[in-house]
C-alpha cells in the first residue's frame, strides 16, 4: 500500500483518534473531571492536525496538477475528517453547558 491509500489511512487513523478524544472529553465533563478535559483536547487537537495536514498535502498536490485521483477510501477519509471537526465543535459546546450547570449547582 502506498501513495493515496497510505495517506487516506493516515487521515482516517488520526482523525478517528481525535474524535475519540473529543467524545471522551464530553464524558469527563459529565463527571466533572475538568482537569482531564484539557489533556484530551490537547491530544485530540494534535491528532486532528496531523490528519488535516495529510489532507492539505493532497489538496496541494491537486492544486499543482499532480492529482492521484479520487477513490472511495479517500472519500471516507474526508468524511472522517469532517466528522471529527464536527465532534470537536459539539464537544466544546457540551463542555461549556456542563460547566454552566455545575456553576448553577454550586450556588
Amino acid at each position: 500500500m502506498e501513495g493515496l491509500e497510505q495517506v487516506a489511512f493516515e487521515i482516517i487513523s488520526t482523525v478517528g483518534t481525535a474524535r475519540s478524544c473529543y467524545i471522551e472529553a464530553i464524558q469527563k465533563a459529565k463527571d466533572g473531571k475538568w482537569d482531564e478535559i484539557e489533556e484530551l483536547f490537547k491530544m485530540g487537537n494534535e491528532a486532528f492536525n496531523e490528519g488535516h495536514d495529510a489532507h492539505m498535502k493532497l489538496l496541494t498536490k491537486e492544486a499543482e496538477g499532480n492529482s492521484e485521483g479520487v477513490n472511495l477510501l479517500l472519500l471516507h477519509a474526508e468524511d472522517q475528517l469532517m466528522s471529527a471537526e464536527g465532534f470537536k465543535i459539539i464537544a466544546e459546546e457540551f463542555i461549556d453547558v456542563y460547566k454552566r450547570l455545575k456553576k448553577l449547582e454550586d450556588k
